[in-house]
């Protein structure tokens, strides 16, 4: 059974190491899966991230910014990430629309219907069947190592604050599942299969 999972959150809030154990464990249970993330995934999709994220293109503009995410998201989707689940594949993927809405869309100030739409035309609409949105009480940024972050993780305090933000108070959805990353690994890890037993993907 093909199954469209992704990993939403704030930068440093653990998306990449569950997205790897949850990975791990599905391949134990003998299940066709892949693993990608956004932006990227694909030779064409990495490198409009590497462009993205490039920490000498201070002067890009924050339309530029997202019409460039749902181009690198558009060719990810329709080269990867739609024939990986016709060949009936889980896709794991490390963020989807729902980072250029927290990002390019309210932590930026512009139009959320915009960038929706924008996004909607460049993925064909095609939504996760499981969405796992990490939240967190505090920042999560200093997880990582200060003198490797890109172009957007070294915006200020208050941009990613509002990404957080975003995040913290997204409604229910039938495809949302809300973790609390302030947990352990192990906990995250395990929140994060049970919802995929109970939907009976592994």
């Amino acid at each position: 059974m093909s199954a469209f999972i992704t990993f939403e959150g704030p930068d440093g809030s653990g998306k990449s190491t569950i997205c790897n154990l949850v990975y791990e464990e599905l391949l134990k249970n003998n299940k066709k899966t892949i693993k990608t993330r956004e932006p990227g995934g694909t030779r064409i999709s990495e490198k409009i991230r590497d462009l993205i994220l490039d920490k000498d293109l201070r002067e890009m503009d924050m339309r530029t910014e997202a019409l460039l995410y749902s181009a690198s998201r558009a060719q990810h989707t329709y080269e990867k990430i739609i024939p990986a689940l016709e060949e009936g594949a889980i896709v794991l993927c490390e963020r989807y629309v729902l980072s250029s809405l927290a990002y390019q869309g309210y932590a930026r100030g512009q139009d959320l219907d915009d960038i929706l739409s924008i996004n909607n035309f460049a993925t064909g609409k095609l939504k996760p069947d499981v969405v796992f949105i990490f939240r967190s009480s505090g920042v999560t940024l200093h997880r990582k190592d200060e003198s490797s972050y890109d172009r957007l993780e070294r915006e200020p305090d208050e941009f990613h604050k509002k990404v957080r933000d975003y995040y913290n108070n997204l409604g229910k959805e039938d495809n949302y599942y809300f973790i609390d990353v302030n947990k352990s690994i192990e906990e995250v890890f395990c929140d994060c299969m049970k919802v995929l037993k109970e939907r009976m993907i592994v």
